[in-house]
């Protein structure tokens, strides 16, 4: 029998685009923020902007913020919105400093893993177990976690340093420096050659002065990629976050997932509060000393898309700032903008280039307006450079938030059957 139907003529698929991987993507844009930076410090004249002092301090600054980061990472994943960070975060600075006056800084960071993780697990009974709006749950742990450690700092610091906001100074972390590539790197930076210079500033600030709570802070950004994506817990942990209905119907225990994601979020977050007590410049519990920085650890999580990279890269950025404030002033911070103005010149050629008129029009707008702030000021007014980092927040989350991609369930309440 002859077919009267006319066979189709087989049409070759379209190759599929290799896609860039992550890490190559990170790289391109590590090497394009040190090149902005390398440039914007030669125009300007402040090699302040990549000098080894001021790395140093961004990361001294950046280690909270990315601790709070991963944090929430761990509790987001899972499906709950952990705005509580900042409430663990100072339940952690409480018990860094209670425990490291007495036992050491090693206590110290044992202590407030333990303290702030109380916290997830008060989280974790009011959310999972008793379905109580996230955000309800988290502004509540923020304000109890204030009002704990005001009144434990009364009842057991004020008898000691006769300050109830503060505790007694706290033993530090010895601290480890590459002595001779340090050095080289030093004289590289002194010769204030263009890129090389900096580059060499950069590195010879992560190099020098290192503590093992940044080298614990660092192995912790890969360690959690690996388990959360890397094996069969992350993965049941990251399907609960997605759709705990269909994780339960596939045998996943997805209230046991949701506690541990959550307490090790609040673990991460008192890790976080022990940064700031360990940290050379503080080296004590002071009332208010997290100052928003959990919220700016959430902002950083967001940024990143909800990955560790990314949340690295976040972390990085707000801690550059608020470093970049502290050790360098107002003028600094000004040139600073030059550097974003030169960005928002990139980002407009780009945009006209995908045809995109007005995402490069607004870009535009955006950057005349800063280069007249930069022509008309000699530099920030210092009340507004203290909230150097709130604004880089601010502009950061606006500029990422047409990419971002949460978890489905994220923030929804679950009832088993």
């Amino acid at each position: 029998m002859i077919s009267t139907l006319e066979e189709k003529p087989h049409i070759p698929a379209a190759p599929r685009k290799r896609k860039i991987p992550g890490w190559a993507v990170g790289m391109i844009g590590v090497a394009g923020a040190i090149a902005l930076l390398s440039i914007t410090s030669m125009q300007t004249g402040f090699p302040q902007l990549t000098s080894s002092g001021t790395t140093q301090t961004a990361v001294r600054l950046a280690l909270p913020i990315l601790l709070a980061g991963l944090g929430g990472l761990w509790a987001e994943r899972a499906g709950v919105v952990n705005i509580g960070l900042e409430g663990m975060m100072i339940m952690g600075t409480w018990g860094a400093a209670w425990a490291g006056y007495q036992w050491g800084p090693w206590a110290a960071l044992f202590a407030a893993v333990v303290f702030g993780a109380l916290g997830g697990l008060l989280h974790a009974i009011a959310t999972v177990t008793f379905g109580v709006n996230h955000i309800v749950s988290g502004v509540a742990i923020n304000l109890l976690g204030a009002g704990i450690t005001k009144y434990l700092s009364t009842l057991l610091f004020f008898p000691l340093s006769h300050n109830p906001r503060q505790s007694p100074p706290v033993a530090p972390f010895d601290t480890y420096s590459a002595g001779g590539l340090a050095d080289w790197l030093g004289e590289l930076e002194a010769g204030q050659r263009l890129f090389i210079s900096d580059v060499a500033g950069i590195l010879r600030g992560l190099v020098t002065g290192v503590s093992p709570l940044t080298m614990l802070t660092i192995l912790l950004v890969p360690l959690s990629y690996y388990l959360l994506w890397r094996t069969r817990f992350g993965l049941r942990l990251r399907s609960v976050g997605e759709n705990p209905y269909a994780a339960d119907s596939l045998g996943v225990k997805v209230y046991f997932h949701k506690y541990v994601a959550v307490i090790v979020s609040g673990g991460l977050a008192g890790l976080g509060g022990a940064a700031l007590v360990l940290n050379p410049g503080q080296l004590s519990y002071l009332e208010g000393q997290t100052g928003g920085r959990g919220f700016i650890g959430l902002a950083a999580m967001i940024f990143g898309n909800w990955r560790p990279g990314g949340l690295l890269g976040g972390a990085a950025l707000f801690g550059y700032a608020d470093g970049l404030q502290l050790r360098s002033g107002g003028d600094t911070v000004l040139a600073l903008v030059y550097g974003v103005v030169i960005l928002l010149a990139v980002i407009v050629v780009w945009q006209l280039i995908r045809q995109r008129w007005f995402s490069a029009a607004a870009a535009i707008v955006v950057a005349v307006l800063l280069y007249l702030l930069y022509i008309s000021l000699d530099e920030i007014p210092g009340e507004f450079v203290s909230y150097a980092p709130h604004m880089v927040t601010l502009a950061v989350l606006a500029v990422a938030s047409q990419r971002l991609r949460m978890p489905a369930a994220d923030g929804l309440v679950y009832r088993r059957g």
